[in-house]
């Protein structure tokens, strides 16, 4: 049992790691916001596909180095790992006004990207100074700095334009320079009221630390994080063009919605943390991606008009077209009633809305036979994709995903409590693979089918796998473990 001094030794250090995360994790995704007002405004003329790659970018060093960076946090602690990073990681955005190609913006969006290795540093530095009851609601707080992206998708929009207005070409180069003298500050404030702490007894090497990612469960939990880590992350920068392009909101607006997404995922986790100490990880995780599911199922309807087919009229008898008008057919002194087209105007609804109508397809004294047709049916169907209604489903599955990540972080400490630098690095680099993908497979769906909504379809199969994942490996673990139940259970619900 931790006494009262620790306990407070514990928190503090906790409020060190969670400020640090948020500030490192709102230079993370500062891309979003950025890229998309340099393509906005003609600054610099990228295509979606190249947009889609300066989203990436950052992301993927973040992923990709989370392993190292988990390995040596395992090795040499917390605070100097995360001192070095943070000021580490303030000279590429130091450098980035003077960018003036895609290749330099990728490559210096390459290096500050690091930032998003802080997740790994966090999570061992973290974790190492709870006990296990603990562990579900500490992991869960640090996890809260997620929300760094709300503060970049609120303030960001906002300040690019207050920079922007005597210079419209260069004053969007004081956003990096700001973000990168964050990172200084809380860089000095970490180095000076961290204390360093470290796994006890560690003696073992790199590879044996390595061995533990020969586990399928790492990988499993993998999946899982870059569904609910992953494409939060890539749909906190997505989401803002995604506003932009389908709904004309402003680029502060879409910020202000792009937040709405971001901001109660991130603050969620910390509930997410308590709710896995107190039910289990397992049955949380069934929600969650049984949500994320439904959720994504419901978002994937993209806004749409179709034209197609309706019923038309047909003649019940063969003779000779005696007169024909916009809303009659006569066959020799039979009347055939047409319905005409009537104009109807496009509200801002929530649920589908059709018009039907008939247009005549034969002329007067044309000879016809039973059943030819003599006037073809049109329908129309308008969606409108209620914006109100998008952004509601929006922050659900934001939410789901928020309590998602404590969840699947719960089960570190558990079943690898002296690897968890490793283990958290390794799951947190697929999560963040997520992230780094997202936007460049939503960047091509759009591009080959033209439609925004497309990205959703691939949430939707992806959740899908995941929950089918997980529900075949706890089956096949309650079938080893209690075969005599199971058989119970299966001639039961056989009856």
């Amino acid at each position: 049992m931790k006494t009262t001094n620790s306990l407070s030794q514990s928190h503090r250090i906790l409020f060190l790691n969670t400020l640090a995360f948020t500030v490192c994790f709102a230079c993370w995704t500062l891309n979003g916001v950025l890229v998309t007002f340099l393509v906005d405004n003609g600054i610099f003329k990228w295509s979606v596909v190249q947009v889609g790659w300066l989203l990436g970018i950052p992301i993927l060093t973040g992923s990709i180095m989370r392993l190292p960076i988990g390995i040596l946090t395992d090795k040499f602690g917390g605070k100097y790992v995360f001192s070095f990073l943070l000021l580490l990681c303030s000279i590429p955005l130091f450098l980035l006004p003077l960018a003036n190609s895609f290749f330099m913006f990728a490559v210096l969006s390459f290096f500050f990207g690091m930032v998003g290795t802080s997740f790994a540093v966090g999570i061992g530095y973290t974790s190492i100074w709870y006990p296990k009851e603990w562990q579900g609601r500490a992991l869960g707080i640090f996890g809260m700095g997620n929300a760094g992206a709300a503060i970049t998708t609120f303030m960001a929009p906002s300040l690019l334009n207050h920079f922007s207005i005597d210079d419209t070409q260069n004053g969007w180069k004081l956003l990096p320079v700001i973000y990168g003298i964050a990172l200084v500050i809380i860089g000095v404030i970490f180095l000076i009221f961290a204390k360093n702490k470290k796994i006890e007894n560690q003696t073992k090497t790199v590879s044996q630390m390595l061995g533990s990612l020969k586990s399928v469960r790492v990988w499993r939990f993998g999946a899982y994080y870059f569904l609910v880590f992953g494409c939060f992350v890539a749909y906190s920068q997505w989401l803002l063009p995604n506003f932009m392009n389908v709904y004309q909101t402003s680029l502060v607006m879409g910020g202000i919605f792009a937040t709405m997404f971001s901001l109660p995922s991130g603050v969620i986790r910390a509930f997410g943390g308590y709710l896995s100490d107190k039910f289990g990880a397992r049955k949380v995780m069934y929600w969650v991606l049984g949500s994320s599911v439904i959720l994504s199922a419901l978002l994937m309807v993209p806004k749409m008009d179709i034209t197609t087919t309706g019923p038309g009229v047909l003649a019940t008898k063969k003779g000779t077209i005696t007169a024909v008008s916009a809303t009659n057919v006569t066959i020799d002194e039979k009347n055939f009633v047409v319905n005409p087209k009537v104009e109807k105007g496009i509200e801002n609804t929530i649920f589908p809305t059709r018009n039907s109508w008939q247009e005549v397809v034969v002329t007067q004294n044309q000879e016809v036979k039973k059943k030819e047709l003599l006037a073809k049916g049109i329908t129309a169907i308008h969606f409108d994709a209620n914006m109100w209604v998008y952004l509601i489903l929006v922050i659900l599955i934001g939410i789901s995903w928020g309590i998602g990540k404590a969840a699947v972080y719960k089960h570190i400490p558990e079943y690898f409590p002296t690897e968890v630098g490793v283990v958290g690095g390794m799951v947190g680099m697929i999560g963040g693979l997520g992230g780094f993908f997202g936007p460049i497979i939503f960047s091509y769906l759009l591009t080959t089918t033209g439609i925004w909504s497309s990205s959703w379809v691939f949430i939707l199969l992806f959740s899908s796998i995941c929950l089918v994942w997980m529900h075949h490996t706890v089956t096949k673990i309650m079938n080893e473990k209690q075969p005599d139940l199971a058989k119970v259970m299966e001639r039961e619900s056989s009856k």
